[in-house]
């Protein structure tokens, strides 16, 4: 009986290696041809190059058009942290006035939110770009960045929500009693109790901005304006095939916050979805 108990679980995490080297495959190959010369990237097929060289790193950062690919990292940057702001501080707003306050019309909100969350990103394209061509705000990241500080990502919401139900509300009539206001309930008592799911909000928030590509590419025009997805693009329309060395380096560079994102806290994107009740 132990003996099988032993031989289902070896087979079970030959399984999970077998899976894991299949999904790590991609990348592994896009690191070891950025790390090969120009003249073997197509004809050493080995994950080991045998010959190493870091030219494609230095000319890729060195960028497009004099515009190097610091620029591009920090327009990233801005664009995903004050993102990461306006998601925080609306987001769990929200989730506090419909998990906790009672006024007029909450039920019918609450569901007008839900229901956002069922409306395909591609159907409201076209009035949002006709609304901030208007506005005059084209080629800048307000169009991308704006949106998040009136809770439009309803995920957030309804995740902070499941989280805030989960909290006894003696901690609010408490606070009462001591002469908080509900700002003040909000700041003193939820907001240091909502911490793994303001963690939660800010990684997915991180790396769905910095993999997003459409909004980027449909309202940032200017070279000196574009993010580090864009900047990739750039690669083979400014260069050609000549720049795929440089393409496969950058393009791993440019997974590299991601990964270290989720690697440092992943425990917290566990314990803040589970803990919320989304499964």
């Amino acid at each position: 009986m132990a003996l099988a108990i032993r031989y289902k679980k070896l087979v079970l995490h030959a399984l999970i290696i077998a899976g894991v080297v299949t999904m790590l495959y991609p990348v592994l190959w896009m690191l070891s041809t950025s790390l090969k010369p120009s003249d073997m990237m197509f004809t050493d097929y080995s994950l080991w190059p045998k010959k190493i060289t870091f030219d494609h790193y230095i000319n890729g950062w060195k960028g497009i058009s004099r515009i190097t690919f610091t620029t591009f990292y920090m327009n990233s940057l801005v664009l995903v942290f004050t993102a990461i702001i306006g998601n925080i501080v609306s987001c769990s707003l929200a989730a506090y006035a419909f998990g906790r306050l009672e006024f007029k019309g909450k039920k019918l909100m609450f569901s007008l939110m839900l229901i956002t969350m069922m409306i395909p990103l591609h159907v409201l394209v076209i009035p949002q770009y006709i609304m901030f061509n208007k506005l005059d705000w084209m080629n800048t990241i307000l169009p991308i960045v704006v949106p998040k500080f009136f809770a439009t990502e309803g995920f957030f919401v309804f995740l902070t929500i499941q989280f805030i139900r989960s909290l006894p509300r003696e901690l609010d009539q408490a606070a009462t009693v001591d002469g908080c206001g509900p700002i003040r309930i909000y700041t003193k008592v939820i907001l240091p109790l909502i911490v793994p799911a303001i963690v939660t909000t800010t990684i997915f928030t991180f790396i769905w901005t910095w993999n997003d590509f459409f909004s980027q590419l449909l309202y940032l025009t200017g070279q000196e304006k574009l993010t580090v997805t864009l900047a990739l693009r750039m690669f083979l329309d400014a260069m050609g095939d000549s720049a795929l060395g440089s393409l496969f380096a950058m393009s791993f560079l440019s997974i590299v916050p991601v990964f270290l994102m989720f690697l440092f806290f992943q425990r917290f994107i566990v314990e803040g979805i589970a803990t919320s009740g989304i499964k």
